[in-house]
């Protein structure tokens, strides 16, 4: 997940920004509109697996086409994360194929699937190796994703239940870096104790059209897990400054939260339309409950 979704948010940032222009435009028009998001999405997709193959894999060697089992890594929030990358290509493609003029079919079959190839491929370099294996969880995971986003569009013609993500620094990188990272950078992709994925539901898209209710406001549904410094378990003790061992506990947390639908805020403005299209990837900080096995917690803001 950690390498899809790094190299997916850079073209995500890039797309969106063509997606900005929304306004009529001729068939000629389109036409360009095709070559340019072909070209880039094809550029974009060669471009990052050789440099994913140089890079990457360069550290591990390369065998046999092998699978792996990591379901139980990680409480499953490396299976969330890949339920979020391929539910924002899928929206992302399919935003981007009704910009460059393709009928309904071509854009939820083909435009929403495009991303789920991309990181199949992704799995199947995985599977070649030694450092990984192909895992069905993942792939399990990555149809979820798609389809979430695909069925939607599909039945709504819009996204009213989005997947979004936040992070803050868990403060548990420290005891195991090259795993969890050695610095912010690094820990945003790494560190899975510091991220926090969202179902964020649109309430007003389920009320009557004159309804009163925001249509910018969302509630959102959120999922993390803390005290993680290993994939399946913590295989060494935790020592702070003094020399005190710490007790670190996997555990799961629930939150129930507020959130903005960056989308559904009127402008004119193309640019801003686009930009609070690519922020909206992100969930707001808003007023949060968190429920776990230690109790009730409230925060007046959490990231």
């Amino acid at each position: 997940m950690r390498r899809g979704f790094f190299l997916f948010f850079i073209f995500y940032v890039f797309l969106q920004s063509l997606l900005g222009q929304t306004d009529s435009v001729s068939k000629r028009n389109y036409q360009k509109r095709k070559v340019v998001l072909i070209s880039a999405s094809a550029a974009f997709a060669t471009g990052s697996l050789i440099c994913l193959n140089q890079v990457w894999y360069s550290d591990y060697k390369s065998g046999q086409f092998h699978f792996f089992n990591d379901n139980k890594e990680w409480l499953q929030m490396d299976k969330a994360g890949h339920v979020f990358s391929n539910y924002q290509a899928s929206r992302l493609m399919m935003n981007g194929f009704e910009w460059a003029g393709y009928n309904r079919k071509q854009t939820l079959f083909i435009g929403g699937t495009l991303g789920f190839f991309y990181l199949t491929a992704v799995e199947v370099m995985d599977g070649y190796s030694e450092g990984w294996g192909f895992s069905w969880g993942d792939m399990a995971a990555n149809a979820l994703g798609t389809s979430l986003a695909i069925t939607q569009h599909a039945f709504w013609n819009e996204q009213r239940i989005q997947i979004k993500y936040s992070f803050a620094q868990s403060g548990l990188a420290q005891y195991n870096p090259s795993l969890l990272g050695e610095n912010v950078y690094s820990q945003w992709l790494k560190d899975y104790n510091g991220q926090t994925y969202w179902l964020s539901v649109n309430p007003s898209t389920f009320l009557k059209s004159d309804t009163k209710f925001p249509k910018w406001l969302n509630l959102a549904f959120g999922y993390s897990a803390y005290g993680m410094i290993g994939g399946s378990y913590n295989a060494f003790l935790v020592q702070d400054n003094k020399g005190n061992v710490l007790k670190l506990d996997r555990m799961r947390r629930y939150y129930l939260s507020l959130d903005i639908d960056l989308t559904r805020i009127k402008t004119k403005s193309k640019f801003l339309k686009g930009l609070f299209s690519a922020l909206n990837i992100l969930k707001i900080p808003a007023p949060t409950l968190q429920f776990s096995n230690t109790g009730l917690r409230f925060y007046y803001l959490y990231y």
